[in-house]
């Protein structure tokens, strides 16, 4: 942490004088701000410029879609606000993607937003866009500065509403803002914002305890709430006393210890179907800190698991979370830790003895055995040139217990939920529900300077890599030495599977032409491997692990080997109805 000098404890008890850009970088520092990602851009040159005297390292990415998807990462993994920045105009709307991914994440994020100069706004002058309009629907609030005198109190108002509502905010400033002269007092952030929430309704927790106490089959589902609020623990607790199996939430299998005897693994597309089955069977659901996302609920294997009847006790901090996809019995808004704690306690007095279900334990044993094997049985057959499903688990051979894996959208990335198993909490980052390619290795990068020494992995699909391999440029400059695991199918595989499913091997747009990876990364600096054999695989990831340096493993798989579509409820046979198209019917299917 960057000692504060003298000079800064002075301006957080009384006014001084300072321009508005220094007005900003002491709020930042002020929130522990250590670094800010972007690319350079006169508008906000002025702040830029007090970055290395105030301690905060500007990271300069090769692309501003990056910059959102580091920061997210970097705050999923530190629990700090991310904060970036870009030029006014196209700088700033290429930021868009990520910042809609980070809202759809819950993720804190501070997006300084520097806007046309007050003298040209509406102009239509160089590189100015509506940024405020254009944000308005993909981050929790936008923030404007219409003067100077108010810039440090509005980016605190950012970082409130960042950190009280979970995601991003604009902060958007006139260009010529930043400069002037203003007389103002840094604040430090227990002075503006409460980091500390509730435990709720006491008579919503009195009613989940009556609930609990009295179920015959309870189950919990625990998802990134969880884990943000430091509580897997909590819970975990709760789910000895009850016997009861802890799976977690789609894309989150960092929020319950897979090595737990109760652990089931995740729900979801291509979750685990010990999962799925623990959950058939509940008649009381305890979802701690998840939203239970429509698409992470899923019926997936042909299995329609989440349960039509039970009783569901759901714990959300945001309110707007509460009932919103699935109705509730009781819903709790409050902290998943404190919420978990109270229930916790209650139960140790409701159930002061609880006899230990070992029939449960079996049954849960039993059923994580054979999916565990299953995963085995279907990455054991054979593959032209690697399956990839023996990849992923040749790969997680290789994991050390306390590695950060980022996984990207995807044929491949999405099989992944299946493999990747955590007992340590911050270290599963994945793209969610909003679902663009392009998330992991940038990432991986945000999440590595977020631990850096931690072993990072990425992986990515090579279609979303073409659009995140630039970033390489970024990791050897800046000396972040992330493993990127490129599964290479030469295809959109995801949108393959769908062409082969529902338009008889018709391939337009999905096949795709690249690179050898690998030399592309050796020409940038990094390390490369070209790996075609699965048993080289652990031996290219212990080589990287030794030493230290960014790395590209371009690994040739099956491209006919394909999970199922990931939306079977959004897609139908076709039916053509033109004379010229009929070719193309697939008749009464498409009915």
């Amino acid at each position: 942490m960057v000692k504060q000098t003298e000079e800064m404890k002075q301006a957080v008890n009384q006014k001084q004088k300072m321009t508005p850009s220094e007005a900003i970088v002491e709020t930042l520092v002020a929130e522990n701000i250590k670094e800010v990602y972007g690319i350079v851009g006169s508008a906000f040159m002025d702040m830029l410029d007090l970055f290395p005297a105030a301690g905060i390292r500007f990271i300069p990415v090769r692309h501003e879609q990056s910059a959102g998807h580091m920061a997210d990462a970097y705050e999923r993994v530190s629990g700090t606000a991310g904060v970036i920045v870009g030029q006014n105009g196209p700088g700033i709307t290429n930021m868009v993607t990520s910042v809609a991914a980070a809202n759809q994440a819950h993720s804190p994020l501070v997006v300084i937003s520097p806007s046309a100069g007050t003298n040209a706004i509406g102009m239509d002058g160089f590189q100015e866009a509506n940024q405020v309009s254009i944000f308005k629907d993909i981050t929790k609030e936008t923030v404007q500065v219409t003067n100077k005198n108010r810039v440090a109190d509005k980016l605190r108002t950012a970082f409130r509403i960042a950190y009280a509502e979970r995601g991003p905010v604009l902060f958007d400033i006139p260009r010529d803002l930043f400069y002037g002269e203003v007389e103002d007092v840094i604040l430090e952030p227990h002075q503006y914002r409460a980091d500390k929430r509730g435990v709720g309704d006491p008579a919503s927790i009195d009613r989940a305890v009556e609930l609990l106490k009295n179920a015959k089959n309870p189950a919990i589902i625990s998802g990134r709430g969880s884990v943000d609020a430091n509580g897997v623990d909590s819970v975990v607790k709760i789910a000895e006393h009850l016997t009861a199996p802890g799976a977690t939430a789609y894309m989150h299998n960092d929020a319950f210890p897979a090595d737990h005897p109760l652990a089931v693994g995740p729900i979801g597309y291509m979750g685990s179907k010990a999962a799925m089955y623990s959950l058939q069977e509940t008649d009381v659901v305890l979802a701690v800190g998840t939203r239970l996302s429509q698409f992470g609920t899923l019926p997936c294997y042909d299995i329609d698991y989440f349960p039509k009847h039970a009783k569901i006790i759901q714990i959300d901090i945001n309110p707007r979370q509460i009932g919103r996809t699935h109705p509730v019995e009781v819903g709790i808004i409050g902290d998943a830790k404190a919420v978990s704690d109270e229930i916790y306690r209650q139960l140790q007095s409701a159930l002061p003895s609880p006899a230990k279900d070992n029939a449960r334990i079996q049954a849960v044993t039993k059923r994580k055995e054979e999916w565990d094997q299953e995963l085995v049985d279907l990455a054991m057959a054979d593959g032209n040139p690697i399956n990839p499903r023996r990849a992923l688990l040749e790969m997680t051979k290789a994991m050390p217990e306390n590695a950060i894996v980022s996984s990207d959208i995807g044929n491949v990335s999405s099989t992944a939920n299946a493999y990747l198993t955590f007992n340590q909490t911050r270290r599963h980052i994945a793209a969610l529900t909003f679902g663009n390619t392009g998330f992991a290795y940038p990432a991986a990068l945000g999440a590595q300077l977020a631990e850096p020494e931690a072993p990072v992995f990425a992986i990515v699909g090579d279609g979303a890599w073409g659009m995140s391999l630039h970033e390489v440029s970024t990791a050897v400059e800046q000396n972040i030495p992330v493993v990127a695991c490129v599964f290479n199918n030469k295809a959109w595989a995801a949108e393959k599977k769908n062409q082969v499913d529902y338009y008889d091997d018709r391939y337009i747009g999905s096949n795709i032409d690249a690179p050898e990876f690998a030399e592309v990364a050796k020409s940038m600096g990094a390390l490369g491997y070209t790996i075609d054999k699965p048993e080289d695989i652990v031996p290219a990831i212990e080589d990287v692990l030794k030493k230290r340096k960014p790395a590209v493993l371009n690994i040739y798989v099956d491209g006919t080997q394909l999970a199922p579509p990931f939306r079977k409820d959004a897609l139908k046979m076709p039916t053509r109805l033109l004379d010229k198209y009929k070719h193309l019917d697939y008749g009464e299917w498409g009915q």
